[in-house]
């Protein structure tokens, strides 16, 4: 199919088709105007009848071209030693997405990896696959924007879609690279994004949850709340990386989809200072395991934790059955700064426990959180959970029968029916 492009150097008109499977450009010294594109439209419309009915004379329209010679020599190969390739044309999308992929691959995170294959899979190549790479330019890019925001029929945030923009800047810039043209993704900005809300529990929650969490689950639910690690850092916690002696955690791996990975980034890398709920927990949790395992916080098969088990047999049900509103168990992170805050402990210190490189994101996200600044590391906290967090039972590490546990922790809760947390 032709198109009638704009160079963008010059703001000049020119003509844009296929010809004997040459890719052919025609210059013209129209400048981009409504008007001037409707005309060549025309023009084009008509080459294109004409070549599909194989009466189209490339020199009646283009008397000047060079094109002229090597359609000659497209039209006679005989006398051509070697046939002539068309230097400028370009792979498919979806072909050159692929490449690109594998290529890269090797270098992020599998989560990372499977989430850009999903973009590619699911949202890019539906729409450019069959693209050539060097012919979508600006209106194209635009388009997909807007179908995708009105097919998601406001369900999909301006975050979302600017996330498939950027895997798609990613892809046609390198191949403008690769083949010598413009990247028709200049110019484009990103949606704005709506300002980030969090939804961090409160201190009485808090409280309401490690203690009526399955008794072999409050350790974990301790260190999620008040040391702000990411689900993929304390589902990988290992022993070797606790460090009672100098009451740290030291963050080094993560694991996600069933795999060992690198940290989010550098700055992930990192040592939490443990206060006394969470150093009490883990040896109580270390001592109830009795040097079974190699992960801090194992299933019933003692394999590292799995998120979405997690998910849905322990977290949901709880808030539900405490009548507290669902939030992401993400929220145990910001809960941990926000507590942080709370009590006044020094900003960089902070940042420095959640592995953030600075205190932007302090001071953005969690602004309405900060009632004054003093210099403190971590005292304030000791303080703030000593006053506030009274454990009613003891944390327990119960691994030879984990049904059985579960069943009676309900059955107490509920008053011996349990046929309800079962089903």
């Amino acid at each position: 199919m032709g198109h009638i492009r704009a160079r963008a150097e010059t703001k000049t008109l020119y003509f844009d088709f296929h010809y004997l499977k040459l890719r052919c450009r025609e210059q013209t010294m129209l400048p981009d105007t409504p008007a001037n594109r409707k005309k060549l439209q025309t023009v084009m419309s008509k080459i294109e009848t004409e070549i599909a009915l194989g009466k189209f004379d490339y020199a009646r329209y283009f008397p000047n071209s060079p094109m002229l010679n090597r359609l000659v020599a497209k039209a006679a190969p005989a006398v051509v030693a070697e046939p002539v390739v068309e230097k400028t044309a370009t792979p498919l999308f979806r072909v050159f997405a692929a490449q690109w992929f594998e290529e890269l691959r090797p270098t992020w995170r599998m989560s990372t990896a499977k989430g850009y294959q999903a973009y590619i899979d699911n949202r890019l190549n539906p729409y450019f696959g069959d693209m050539e790479v060097g012919c979508i330019d600006k209106a194209d890019i635009l388009k997909f924007r807007s179908t995708t925001a009105k097919l998601a029929n406001g369900k999909l945030k301006p975050k979302t879609i600017n996330k498939f923009m950027k895997l798609f800047k990613m892809i046609i810039d390198e191949a403008a690279i690769r083949y010598d043209f413009i990247t028709p993704y200049r110019g484009i900005k990103p949606l704005k994004e709506e300002k980030v809300h969090i939804e961090p529990f409160s201190l009485d929650e808090v409280n309401r949850i490690i203690n009526h969490v399955r008794p072999d689950w409050r350790a974990y639910m301790i260190v999620r709340f008040f040391t702000g690690m990411r689900t993929g850092e304390i589902d990988g916690l290992k022993w070797k990386y606790v460090d009672f002696e100098k009451r740290q955690i030291l963050v080094r791996e993560t694991y996600s989809y069933g795999n060992w990975e690198y940290t989010k980034n550098d700055g992930s890398q990192r040592e939490i200072e443990m206060n006394q709920l969470v150093f009490d927990a883990l040896l109580a949790h270390k001592e109830a395991q009795g040097g079974l395992y190699e992960t801090v916080f194992v299933n019933r098969d003692g394999e590292p934790v799995h998120n979405s088990n997690f998910l849905h047999r322990v977290w949901t049900p709880l808030l539900a059955y405490l009548g507290i509103p669902y939030r992401r168990p993400y929220e145990t992170r910001h809960t941990a700064a926000t507590l942080w805050l709370g009590a006044g402990e020094n900003p960089t210190w902070i940042a420095k426990q959640m592995g953030h490189s600075n205190t932007e994101m302090l001071f953005t996200v969690y602004t309405r959180y900060v009632p004054n600044l003093t210099r403190q590391d971590g005292s304030a906290m000791e303080r703030l959970i000593a006053s506030n967090i009274q454990l009613k039972t003891p944390i327990q590490g119960i691994y030879l029968n984990p049904m059985a546990n579960e069943l009676n922790h309900w059955e107490q809760i509920i008053g011996g029916d349990s046929t309800a947390v079962q089903q």
